[in-house]
């Protein structure tokens, strides 16, 4: 059925939208993060941000003359994915940004609050649409970005005189993920198969018996650089269109038996979830912070010249992990608050990773996407896997349905939220969610 219009009587001045946001909102017009959508009407994706409890869409207004990303000439960007949009760079992503807050406005222009027939084609209710993968990924980059994430795995298998490998506080360490298997919220995920080994036994296959979670911060590359050259770190941060929630979900049997000597694989590459809704990274900006010093004062070595960044690196966003199990969905059970943590205890910025990842002349490519790794903070309730929440099954979770968890059951449904939150304003990520499903 067709979405009820907006009409005059549903605008308020509230924080300044001529719409009606609640309050409280995380979606207002300091954050109008992008993403893909579709409705039972119009089965094509096309491009759309999110205000309050309604999707605008972009397409529509690209077709009537309402908006024009610059650079773009008479090409339309907004039908279809986002990376035609994210390859334009920074001056067109601000300048299409400026015009969406002049139209939702309350003192803005009348092109779409005043017109009755733009207000009703353009604006859907959230309820009503369905959300797909916000770009065509054609690269997927995983990093090990968290200090205290690395520290707690690498005391677990090496000791504490080891945790970190005698890399780590020179260069963010990485890995090359599997851009297929990215999935958008929503996306059940199927328990992997593969290779274990038991201890003292023959290797042995089946599913995976471990299988975990890890709370990261993805973000996707704009223009990108050619083949051969590099992005500088001064350049890196306009070359961050933006945000989004990743849970790189893991199979630690998996992953054990055969990462030596060439790092993650199966373990890795069977689902990757992220957030529908981007969050550009011009929202992020009230919400950077120092981060750790890298640099003697904290005993820390000085990064070399390429990875040395200045002003703030940090982004002062509080993640959470919700952990709903079947039992507890069959019972009415609100999911458990399982993990609080923040994107500032990231040690390696966004900024550094990409720059980092491009100094060999590594082209990276609008849509290409790359994700922090596990974030996790100092305190227990802070860590992002349940390999560290549990401290490898050793101190299981107890849940309200009186169950426990190591790690991972077959029902069980994890929901990764990120919010950043400072002086009135609040950015919201939406959620990633899952729900584990049997082996096939």
């Amino acid at each position: 059925m067709p979405a009820r219009a907006l009409t005059p009587d549903d605008c308020t001045p509230r924080m300044t939208a001529f719409l009606d946001l609640p309050a409280d909102t995380a979606f207002g017009l300091d954050n109008l993060p992008y993403g893909v959508f579709s409705t039972q009407d119009d089965p094509s994706h096309r491009v759309g941000v999110r205000i309050g409890e309604h999707v605008l869409d972009l397409a529509y207004l690209e077709t009537h003359g309402l908006i024009a990303a610059p650079e773009a000439g008479r090409a339309p960007v907004f039908h279809g994915t986002l990376n035609a949009f994210m390859a334009l760079g920074k001056p067109s992503w601000d300048a299409v940004r400026g015009r969406l807050q002049d139209l939702l406005s309350a003192d803005g222009p009348d092109d779409l609050r005043g017109s009755e027939t733009h207000r009703e084609a353009a604006f859907t209710p959230l309820a009503e649409v369905a959300m797909h993968l916000p770009a065509t990924i054609g690269d997927y980059t995983d990093f090990y970005s968290s200090r205290q994430h690395a520290t707690n795995v690498g005391t677990m298998f090496r000791g504490p005189e080891n945790a970190l490998m005698p890399n780590w506080l020179h260069l963010p360490v990485g890995y090359h993920g599997r851009a297929s298997s990215v999935v958008v919220s929503g996306t059940d995920i199927v328990r992997p198969k593969g290779q274990q080994k038991p201890e003292d036994a023959p290797p042995v296959f089946g599913p995976s018996k471990l299988l975990d979670i890890e709370l990261e911060l993805g973000f996707f590359v704009g223009p990108g650089n050619d083949l051969g050259d590099a992005i500088s770190i001064d350049d890196a941060r306009d070359q961050i269109f933006g945000f989004v929630l990743v849970n790189d979900w893991s199979a630690r049997d998996i992953q054990k038996w055969e990462y030596v000597p060439l790092g993650p694989f199966l373990g890795k590459n069977f689902a990757t979830s992220i957030s529908p809704w981007v969050v550009p990274s011009a929202a992020l900006d009230p919400f950077r912070v120092a981060g750790e010093a890298q640099d003697e004062s904290e005993g820390n070595p000085e990064p070399l010249a390429y990875l040395q960044q200045s002003g703030n690196r940090s982004l002062d966003i509080a993640l959470e992990v919700h952990l709903e199990t079947e039992a507890m969905r069959n019972d009415g059970t609100a999911p458990e608050v399982v993990s609080r943590s923040n994107a500032k205890y990231l040690y390696w910025s966004p900024e550094q990773q990409l720059a980092h990842h491009t100094v060999n002349g590594c082209n990276a490519r609008p849509g290409d996407l790359m994700a922090s790794g596990t974030i996790s903070g100092e305190t227990e309730d802070s860590y992002g896997s349940f390999l560290e929440l549990t401290w490898r099954g050793s101190k299981p979770l107890a849940m309200p349905s009186g169950e426990s968890r190591k790690f991972l059951a077959d029902g069980d449904r994890v929901v990764l939220t990120g919010v950043a939150e400072r002086d009135g304003t609040r950015i919201g990520f939406g959620e990633v969610e899952g729900t584990v499903v049997p082996a096939r």
